[in-house]
């Protein structure tokens, strides 16, 4: 099988997996494909993720190079069985990769923390306010390629009712909050599906008032995606240009102190729900 053209980012994660392993136990590509009695080229397209890897293959390649971090190597072993067409193939030829590797990455998150400052959340968002934020993308969309995103947008949220949906931490700035996205009806409407989804059991909603003042991140947003282990967590950042993805030690550190910063400023609970309780009231 040829190697693929342009691998998703969970595939690529994967390889770059297998080279921090190998890097760690200070092989070279050659080595250990002669270790493996295959050509040197399989090392580089498999740590690319434009070659696919059996589960056999991952084991085989972690005891090759002494990793003994188990739980990496099963939860690896488990990104192998992931074959097959999944709900957001059906958009790869209509859609840039990155949308759905944004997709795929809350299918497989076990734990969502999600700080934002101007937007909804995704999972969150009503057809009518995912709409008005589509119609001001620049430049314009076309009808049928807003159609299309807005398909996306809506089929992301199956992720809530898979059986094991991820938990979801969410903090939202008051601007998000006060934004009127679709004019006042669509703001209120979208207000009150927070509150809905604030009730459920593995949802927690925490808003920043205007008062808390300044706290870090305030200008982005930012999701942050728990892996089944530490070593797979991935943080995933908004652009003009699409998403970007990070998944360093050191990028990882710092987004978990920003939204745990952001969640320190935050109120509590209750007293969230009565804040987007009463901006949606006044609307």
């Amino acid at each position: 099988m040829p190697p693929r053209s342009a691998p998703t980012e969970r595939q690529r994660r994967l390889g770059a997996e297998l080279r921090k392993m190998r890097t760690a136990a200070g092989m070279t590509t050659q080595t250990a494909a002669g270790l493996l009695g295959v050509p040197r080229t399989n090392i580089p397209n498999m740590e690319s993720g434009r070659s696919g890897i059996s589960a056999d293959r991952v084991r085989t390649l972690a005891e090759t190079y002494t990793c003994e971090d188990s739980a990496l190597v099963e939860a690896l072993v488990a990104m192998t069985s992931e074959r097959g067409h999944q709900w957001w193939d059906s958009y790869r030829e209509s859609l840039p990769s990155g949308f759905l590797d944004v997709a795929e990455m809350e299918w497989h998150a076990r734990r969502l923390r999600i700080g934002l400052t101007v937007h909804m959340p995704g999972l969150f968002q009503t057809e009518a306010h995912a709409r008005a934020v589509f119609e001001h993308v620049i430049p314009r969309l076309a009808p049928v390629d807003l159609e299309v995103r807005l398909a996306l947008r809506l089929d992301r949220q199956k992720v809530l009712t898979k059986p094991d949906p991820p938990s979801i931490e969410l903090i939202m700035y008051e601007a998000a909050l006060r934004a009127q996205f679709g004019g006042p009806k669509v703001a209120e409407c979208q207000l009150r599906q927070i509150l809905d989804m604030s009730e459920r059991y593995d949802v927690t909603v925490r808003a920043i008032p205007f008062s808390a003042g300044g706290f870090p991140g305030a200008g982005q947003s930012v999701m942050y995606a728990e892996g089944p282990v530490a070593g797979l967590d991935t943080v995933e950042l908004d652009s003009t240009h699409g998403p970007e993805f990070f998944d360093s030690e050191k990028q990882l550190r710092k987004y978990r102190a920003q939204l745990d910063a952001m969640q320190d400023a935050a109120l509590g609970f209750a007293a969230s729900r009565d804040l987007i309780l009463a901006i949606a009231d006044d609307l």
